[in-house]
């Protein structure tokens, strides 16, 4: 029942936090939000197929596949915030998110096997470093991209 709590305060109370940006910030870094949470999706649906990771515990029914919590929670808000304190700045944002992505693979996920939530299956945690790592990468070229929008309004 604790560990259920602890998913679903995963989930909501992050975007709670977004009260604190002003809404152009908002306004500003939530396609980047949306985007990371459609690629966090994709990525969980390849790890489902290829068994990257087993997810034992789950808030919803279709969580055997994807970590809603961490997906469309933690993830999703922790890049809204990452963006809007290193992203005017590429070097910051590759150091931010290479921390980050190393406490993922390295500190958090192993909590999360201990608290029976999720276990690495057919992946190592240098790997799953990996691929988080290269995703930064496709969410800063999606932001620059959409960077542009804004400049023109």
């Amino acid at each position: 029942m604790f560990v259920r709590i602890l998913m679903f305060a995963g989930l909501i109370l992050p975007w709670f936090t977004l009260f604190l940006a002003s809404p152009i910030t908002r306004k500003k870094f939530m396609p980047v939000t949306i985007f990371t949470a459609l690629c966090m999706t994709i990525i969980f649906q390849i790890a489902y197929t290829y068994d990257w990771w087993a997810i034992h515990k789950q808030i919803v029914p279709w969580g055997y596949m994807t970590d809603v919590s961490f997906a469309y929670g933690i993830f999703s808000v922790g890049t809204f915030w990452i963006f809007k304190l290193a992203s005017h700045r590429f070097s910051l944002f590759i150091v931010v998110n290479m921390v980050m992505d190393a406490l993922m693979a390295f500190v958090a996920l192993p909590i999360l096997n201990v608290l029976g939530v999720a276990t690495y299956e057919n992946i190592s945690a240098w790997q799953y470093f990996l691929v988080m790592f290269a995703l930064s990468f496709v969410i800063y070229g999606y932001h620059v991209w959409q960077r542009k929008i804004f400049q023109t309004d």
